[in-house]
């Protein structure tokens, strides 16, 4: 008479690893902590489940003449399941450990129905080692198995019989399936994750390095640039006026050495830290502006400096882009304007500060607020940055540029940069 307590528990199924369930979700060559754990687990509960039904066959049927055939089966599948744990290797090494194991466990259980569910284990490994179209093939053999021999132990029909073994079969079979194949998306979520990651981090990489590249042109541009420019006006100055004019000849001359003198300042403060050298040594934009008029008032035309408002200590990048400007507004006039005064204004308030650059000079047609001409900058497309560059760094700090102006009346130009934390408005 057979008990209920002869029915073990199945243990519960867990995929071992994401992999895709078209081909198993178990790799033997490249097992995990959590797949080795899995994989003593089944061994255990297997080689459990095995001798206690070789104890009970023993009990109950120890002088049959199958008994040796029994025995001889139990302790091989026993060693050949504990020698797959020891040993894993390759994943066709695992299908022929399974079908010699599944084989050893047919002929048992046709002789002794009570092993019948040492196949628990079995439908774990199976799953886990073949593909799912075979491994629910497998199972479902396997689970036929069970039913026909949980009907020859049995007294009379009970349905638990023919029920509870495809119940289990196909619970466990469905439990892993869903696991790996949502274990499987995952990895293919993170695997898009990490991919994304780095086509950002790429982007990143690119962009910052373009702005960086276009913010060293222009502070090339307003600081080396322009001083090379006027160099080459006083030379060719000079030139023509060698052996007429001796004295205007080596006043250009000293100038453009004066100017050359600068450059070279600009040049070693450029590759210092790019700050402008008139902000150098803790000099403030007031300081500095007043130094350009100085030294920008030369060959016909007058540059005045004049500061409204309280004497604020400017942030270091406001203070560089509005010197910049400077530079780069008086740099235009002397080259294109024709303009004999200009004058820097700088208005300082509590939350703003403001640069005027006006000009006497021959003006021109406002530009459009969306066009792309540039008034301000050279005709010489290989040579100019002019309007664009201004604007851009000035944008970067939040701050707007203004140009108002009417031909034969010169120019006014507003550098706008505003002192509380802003953000900077999108290019």
């Amino acid at each position: 008479m057979r008990h209920p307590d002869d029915h073990p528990q199945p243990p519960s199924a867990s995929p071992a690893s994401p992999a895709s369930p078209a081909s198993g979700a178990f790799a033997p060559g490249a097992q995990t902590r959590d797949d080795r754990l899995l994989s003593a687990l089944l061994t255990t509960a297997f080689v459990v489940l095995l001798a206690g039904a070789l104890l009970r066959y023993v009990l109950k049927h120890g002088d049959s003449d199958r008994l040796p055939w029994i025995v001889g089966l139990s302790v091989v599948l026993a060693v050949v399941q504990v020698a797959g744990q020891a040993r894993p290797g390759s994943r066709r090494a695992g299908r022929v450990r399974l079908a010699v194991v599944v084989a050893c466990w047919v002929v048992v259980v046709l002789l002794a129905p009570s092993f019948a569910w040492c196949a628990v284990p079995l439908i774990h490994t199976a799953l886990r080692l073949l593909p799912t179209r075979s491994a629910v093939a497998l199972v479902t053999a396997l689970a036929t198995l069970v039913v026909l021999a949980e009907l020859r132990l049995a007294d009379g029909f009970d349905p638990n019989h023919l029920l509870l073994p495809p119940v289990v079969a196909a619970l466990a079979t469905g439990v892993f399936v869903y696991l790996t194949r949502e274990a499987t998306r995952r990895q293919h979520l993170i695997d898009d994750l990490v991919r994304t990651r780095r086509e950002l981090a790429a982007t990143e990489r690119r962009e910052g390095t373009l702005a960086e590249r276009q913010r060293l042109s222009r502070e090339i541009h307003d600081s080396l640039a322009q001083g090379l420019s006027s160099q080459n006006m006083l030379l060719q100055a000079a030139d023509r006026q060698w052996d007429t004019d001796p004295q205007a000849a080596r006043t250009h001359l000293r100038t453009a050495a004066s100017i050359a003198a600068h450059g070279l300042t600009e040049a070693r403060r450029l590759v210092h830290d790019l700050a402008p050298a008139d902000l150098a040594e803790g000099a403030g934009l007031a300081q500095a502006l007043a130094t350009l008029a100085a030294r920008e008032s030369r060959d016909g035309l007058t540059v005045r400096f004049h500061a409204e408002g309280p004497d604020t200590h400017l942030p270091d990048q406001a203070a560089s882009a509005l010197l910049r400007t400077a530079q780069g507004a008086l740099a235009n006039i002397r080259e294109h304007s024709g303009a004999r005064t200009a004058a820097l204004t700088l208005t300082c308030l509590d939350d703003t500060v403001a640069l005027d650059v006006a000009d006497d000079g021959r003006g021109f047609p406002a530009p459009e607020p969306g066009g792309t001409r540039d008034p301000l900058g050279d005709p010489d497309p290989l040579r100019g940055h002019g309007l664009p560059a201004i604007r851009a760094r000035l944008r970067q700090l939040g701050g707007t540029l203004a140009i108002e102006s009417t031909p034969g009346e010169g120019a006014v130009l507003t550098a706008t940069i505003p002192l509380t934390p802003a953000t900077p408005p999108a290019p």
